[in-house]
């Protein structure tokens, strides 16, 4: 695996390329090294708002890329509390450091126990060696 490809052990993953970065009653999320290198470099990045609630599995912004148009789907329940500006306004960003600079919102959790069902890195590596 390439260190491009690194996905570190303190993230939570989801099956669907997506990662959360969980610390108390607050999250960081974002999108794997995988996804973004399959979206292609990042041009366009639609945030929600802060203070929009997110609703697990349902869609809380859109990337653009030179590829295509994707939702980003929220991988737990929360309140917007900061969106990053960063890649707002350097999308590239994502695909340039998708675990450090290019976060995509931080939320307050509202449902504790959703990220129990969130991968660990080795399972989320399990699930990379199987498609």
């Amino acid at each position: 695996m390439a260190a491009a490809e690194s996905y570190p052990e303190d993230l939570r993953y989801h099956r669907e390329h997506d990662w959360a970065r969980v610390d108390g009653d607050e999250a960081v999320l974002g999108i794997t090294w995988f996804a973004a290198d399959a979206l292609g470099e990042l041009v366009h990045f639609e945030p929600p708002a802060a203070g929009a609630t997110l609703t697990k599995d349902a869609a809380y912004a859109e990337v653009e890329s030179v590829k295509a148009v994707s939702d980003v789907i929220a991988r737990l329940s929360g309140e917007v509390l900061e969106v990053n500006q960063k890649v707002v306004d350097a999308p590239e960003t994502v695909n340039e450091d998708p675990y450090g600079d290019g976060w995509l919102v931080r939320i307050r959790v509202s449902e504790a126990g959703e990220a129990d069902s969130l991968l660990d890195a080795d399972s989320y590596k399990q699930v990379l060696a199987e498609q």
